[in-house]
């Protein structure tokens, strides 16, 4: 039995949870998630608590077992506090400034970058050096956030590109000079 999948999901006061045909939906302050279910799986709810069962022993409902209530927690948590991923942006020149609700980049490139962001997700500049990507929908946010890192992906010589909040980034020695000199 999966531990994951066992452990049941606490709904809090003002989240409205709905199982009907075959997909689950969240609706709380921050607005609604849904989230179509797979396999042989069952979503049972009971006050304020949310359990996910499996009604076969095969591997492929196993493995999605502890998926499938990792998901409709990830919605409940979603709708109540949302997610948020922080990058920070190093290098001479590289910065970050939004345009109605447009993010443009200065990367070093010919041309500012621009990236418009998908329903559900917001864009907010901090400085001109950290960006947040938020919304409800935990995947969405770290797709959103993982494009904007491709735009200039951190290197490892100078640390110089988009990297998330917290990232540590391998740096390596430079050339190493040659003592004497070929005569």
């Amino acid at each position: 039995m999966s531990r994951i999948g066992r452990a049941p999901i606490q709904v809090p006061n003002g989240v409205n949870v709905v199982v009907a045909d075959g997909t689950v939906t969240v609706r709380g302050p921050k607005g609604e998630l849904s989230q179509q279910l797979v396999g042989n799986i069952e979503v049972a709810q009971e006050d304020s608590t949310i359990e996910v069962r499996r009604t076969s022993e095969e591997k492929y409902h196993r493995s999605l077992h502890g998926l499938t209530r990792t998901l409709i927690n990830n919605m409940v948590t979603g709708v109540t506090t949302g997610f948020r991923k922080d990058l920070e942006i190093a290098g001479v020149g590289y910065r970050a400034a939004l345009e109605g609700r447009t993010l443009v980049l200065s990367l070093g490139y010919s041309h500012p970058v621009r990236m418009q962001p998908p329903d559900g997700v917001t864009f907010v500049v901090e400085s001109p050096t950290r960006v947040s990507v938020q919304g409800i929908d935990k995947q969405l946010v770290g797709e959103q956030a993982a494009k904007i890192r491709s735009m200039r992906k951190p290197e490892p010589y100078k640390g110089k590109g988009i990297r998330y909040a917290g990232e540590t980034i391998r740096r390596k020695a430079g050339k190493a000079g040659k003592a004497g000199g070929r005569k």
